[in-house]
């Protein structure tokens, strides 16, 4: 080696520098891949995602020969840089190679070409695997003996190099924060509507079911005239049928099949004929979950269920148009127009709450963090952190919310003021 020229062995040192910053910028951009859209790609036919693709499927074979190559490139560098040194400045040019390299290799090997990796890996990883692929190859022997000693280390401490890692698996959650943080990638209605359906599993029927006491239906025992004047006037496209009570429930009539009736008139009308045209009616348990009810909606082609509770009590009806809301919010306007709103804006942050209002939907319409874990109305709700029907107007919190009764009837809270405070009230 006295007898390479300086030059020669400095211009030697460099190739080493520029070839250990390919396996140092290798390593980061591989490991730095996003890994869906590595698949997306491939699945796409790019070749270098498909290259990429192969060499993550056994990380450790992949980081044993980039690792194998870096130390080789390194070491032999520091070799030549310390006889080039030791000839340029005696014994103390080891000192001096050392203290050269060190900052060399940190800034030009490692460092820089690292962070160029990070921010670009897709720039570095695909012309890199062009290389890192034969080179796997090539150091089969080496790699093979390197990783059976790194994987019967790792067996040691419970870690199995073959198996899949779970952060290749996404958990409700994270998949969550992935729409959160997909800024102007996706529109806000669509980002939306992905996270309702992440949630549609924390809910269940009971959640969006309209209940008993609202449910419009035809009572068989009402008069020929009164029955005909309801569908005559109905809103709704779809009503139950029962006789006397909603329990007693006979089929569910379609409003379309209900006009040769209304064509007929009051002298043909009976309530075996009216029972004709009804369908089966469909009982769904108060705990199914949304998911569930959707897939057999569309199994069964319902689009109304009756909801039953544990003693095949029906506690109100649940229908597709409820359920699909749920995912793509209010899409259709009230087929009765009210002239009292359930939640009615008074300005300076308060609103009017009916206390019938649904929980669900008073957190989807105001943004507010109610907890929905137990009751499923304002009332319930109030009702239980009273634990009492309250005598009078009477004012509390619930959480941060304050809440100002403003009418009580024998049974329940119907109406109440409330706002969302800065801070949650003091305990007393």
């Amino acid at each position: 080696m006295n007898e390479i020229p300086p030059g020669l062995l400095f211009a030697l040192i460099g190739l080493l520098i520029v070839i250990s910053a390919f396996f140092s910028s290798s390593e980061t951009s591989m490991m730095a891949l996003n890994r869906y859209r590595l698949r997306h790609q491939a699945k796409s036919g790019h070749r270098g995602a498909r290259r990429a693709m192969e060499l993550l499927a056994r990380p450790d074979k992949l980081i044993g020969v980039i690792l194998i190559g870096n130390n080789l490139v390194n070491i032999l560098a520091s070799v030549l840089a310390g006889a080039v040194f030791t000839r340029l400045y005696g014994s103390a040019g080891t000192w001096y190679a050392t203290a050269v390299l060190t900052v060399v290799v940190l800034i030009f090997a490692e460092v820089t070409p690292k962070t160029i990796a990070a921010l670009h890996p897709e720039k570095i990883a695909f012309p890199a695997s062009v290389i890192l692929r034969p080179l796997l190859w090539l150091m089969t022997p080496f790699v093979w003996l390197v990783g059976s000693v790194s994987n019967g280390l790792a067996r040691l401490v419970g870690v199995e190099a073959g198996e899949q890692s779970e952060a290749e698996h996404l958990a409700p959650e994270e998949l969550r924060t992935v729409v959160f943080e997909s800024g102007a990638l996706l529109p806000s209605k669509h980002k939306g509507m992905l996270l309702n359906v992440l949630d549609l599993d924390q809910a269940t029927v009971e959640d969006i079911m309209i209940p008993r006491n609202e449910v419009v239906g035809v009572d068989l025992e009402n008069s020929g005239g009164e029955i005909l004047q309801q569908l005559a006037e109905s809103s709704y496209t779809r009503l139950p049928v029962f006789q006397g009570d909603i329990n007693r429930v006979v089929g569910i009539l379609h409003l379309r099949r209900a006009a040769q009736i209304l064509r007929d008139g009051p002298d043909a009308f009976s309530p075996d004929l009216l029972k004709s045209y009804t369908d089966e009616p469909y009982f769904v348990p108060e705990a199914t979950p949304l998911p569930t009810l959707l897939m057999n909606f569309q199994h069964k082609k319902r689009r109304m269920g009756l909801v039953v509770d544990e003693y095949g009590e029906v506690m109100g009806i649940v229908t597709l148009e409820d359920l699909l809301e749920e995912i793509v919010g209010d899409f259709t306007a009230s087929p009765v127009p009210s002239e009292d709103e359930e939640i009615v804006a008074q300005g300076n942050g308060w609103y009017l709450i009916e206390g019938g209002t649904s929980i669900r939907d008073i957190n989807r319409t105001l943004h507010w963090e109610l907890p929905t874990d137990g009751p499923k109305t304002f009332n319930g709700l109030a009702m239980e952190h009273l634990e009492s029907i309250p005598d009078g107007n009477i004012s509390f919190f619930i959480l941060n919310y304050r809440v100002e009764i403003e009418a009580v009837s024998d049974k329940m809270i119907t109406r109440a003021r409330v706002k969302k405070m800065d801070r949650k009230a003091p305990e007393h």
